[in-house]
């Protein structure tokens, strides 16, 4: 039996009897780019889960792509490189590299070699960026 939550177009699936091995999938399948920037999780629209807890997104970038020095006052701001290069606060980063940042500390970027990143940040605060 599978139970859906409250939010809209998420749903959890569960197995109805594990031993004769029926399962339910009420599995959906959405398309990253309908998302803003990759952001799929947080308080905003659109999104996957609606929360203030935190955010989560997956973006995808080319060799060249920048993004402007700029704060957070109140977030902190985990970042997984999946794929490519970086040039993240003047230091290279590779794939498998974490990195933290915390509130007001000051983060520019710029994509080294075409990449991917997974991003986290705590807790969601709707225009809690502040270019410097």
């Amino acid at each position: 039996m599978f139970e859906r939550s409250r939010e809209p177009k998420f749903y959890y699936f569960s197995t109805r009897c594990a031993r004769s091995k029926n399962i339910i999938y009420n599995m959906q399948i959405l398309k990253l780019n309908n998302f803003t920037k990759g952001w799929v999780v947080g308080d905003f629209e659109p999104s996957v889960i609606k929360t203030k807890d935190f955010e989560f997104a997956v973006q995808y970038f080319e060799a060249g792509e920048k993004h402007e020095k700029h704060v957070h006052k109140i977030a902190r701001e985990i970042t997984i490189i999946v794929e490519g290069e970086f040039l993240m606060n003047q230091k290279k980063v590779i794939k498998g590299d974490v990195l933290i940042i915390e509130p007001n500390e000051a983060a520019e970027f710029e994509c080294l070699a075409d990449g991917a990143t997974a991003v986290i940040k705590t807790p969601s605060v709707v225009g809690d960026k502040y270019l410097v």
